[in-house]
């Protein structure tokens, strides 16, 4: 299949690591470029010198290290894509985790903290990318929280939902001008947010084993997995594909 992501640029978020690098390592290899933004630099600076085949010339990857609850920094990305790659074709839409805790525990302050970091930079990058480019391809990393509630995730359980519709509602006003705008809800995928909200636990190991129980495939998600499905959704193979959730799960969510 012919995905026509080559010459493509795209905003990549939460990109040192995790969910957002495995979609980059994806678009690169389909032949798109990318903007990777993150918060730790020297992480960031190596993946980019692994995406760019060794070399620190940034031919398929430019880094901005930079905390994207900074409300200039997702401009910031897209003028980087523009000054570097000269155009925008969309974004990979990562932002960090809220704190666990259950509806009546988390304090005031975690929700508006969580507001602030995780909901606000979503939006924010979302217009940036739209500002240079009206028909973008937007893919927002969610969670399966935007369907079903996690134990002990009262906040993502509160934020994502909010998310999940303002995918919706994107989709409305960007497909029009042929924009599309669509949410991925990763489950139980390998990466150092899920390794760190088992930490949390009273034996982290039995609660990975658990969760793997829980999926129908038996095991953990691998994060290429997810960028995979992430590339295809940005790509021109998927042009029909617009305002929905897509779970990349192992088939673990009971919701339709």
């Amino acid at each position: 299949m012919q995905l026509g992501l080559s010459d493509k640029v795209f905003v990549v978020t939460a990109a040192s690591s995790g969910l957002g690098l495995a979609t980059a390592h994806a678009l690169v290899a389909e032949g798109a470029r990318v903007v990777l933004v993150a918060r730790r630099a020297e992480a960031l600076a190596e993946a980019c010198v692994e995406l760019n085949g060794g070399d620190d010339a940034p031919d398929r990857a430019k880094s901005l290290a930079a905390d994207l609850a900074d409300p200039q920094v997702p401009q910031r990305a897209v003028d980087l894509a523009l000054q570097t790659f000269g155009r925008v074709d969309g974004a990979l839409v990562s932002v960090g985790g809220p704190p666990r805790g259950g509806v009546l525990d988390n304090t005031d302050e975690e929700w508006s903290s969580a507001f602030s970091s995780v909901f606000l930079p979503a939006l924010r990058t979302a217009r940036a990318v739209t500002s240079a480019q009206p028909a973008p391809r937007l893919a927002f990393v969610l969670s399966t929280s935007a369907k079903v509630p996690l134990a002990q995730m009262a906040i993502s359980n509160g934020l994502r939902p909010g998310l999940a519709m303002l995918v919706k509602q994107l989709a409305d006003e960007l497909g029009p001008r042929g924009g599309r705008a669509v949410g991925l809800l990763p489950g139980s995928v390998a990466t150092e947010r899920l390794q760190h909200l088992w930490s949390g636990t009273p034996d982290p190991q039995a609660a990975r084993e658990q969760a793997a129980v829980a999926i129908p495939l038996r095991r953990l998600g691998e994060p290429a997995e997810f960028g995979r499905v992430a590339a295809f959704l940005l790509s021109d193979a998927a042009s029909y594909v617009t305002g929905c959730l897509v779970p990349v799960d192992g088939g673990a969510m009971r919701a339709l």
